[in-house]
């Protein structure tokens, strides 16, 4: 055996074409809101505006901040505080399939783009 070789376990790679299929979905309960990334404010803190037509200045909770990389555009679900309606915490962040079946099932409007 070389000593360059590594004696490392592949994993297994879905094939072209071949879409990863989602079980489940998580969906806003209660009081939680679906919302896009608008820009990051440093931090942990980030604006997002909800699907509500509110803009939240949202921050990620301590036990998730190192488990969520968050990008300006990300379709995460928020949760509102009690006392104070335009600030929130970040709870989870959806994948693209995720996304892709949100949309098809009307819970994320298709948006148009104009460059």
């Amino acid at each position: 055996m070389q000593k360059n070789q590594k004696n490392s376990k592949r994993r297994a790679r879905p094939e072209l074409g071949e879409q990863p299929q989602v079980i489940r979905v998580k969906l806003p309960r209660g009081r939680e809101v679906i919302g896009i990334i608008g820009e990051r404010l440093g931090g942990n803190r980030m604006s997002v505006e909800g699907t509500d037509k509110i803009t939240r200045n949202c921050r990620v909770p301590g036990r998730l901040r190192r488990k969520l990389w968050l990008r300006p555009g990300d379709v995460v679900i928020v949760e509102p505080w009690e006392f104070d309606n335009s600030k929130g915490d970040v709870v989870f962040k959806y994948t693209t399939t995720q996304i892709q079946w949100l949309r098809n099932k009307g819970f994320l409007k298709a948006e148009d783009n104009e460059f």
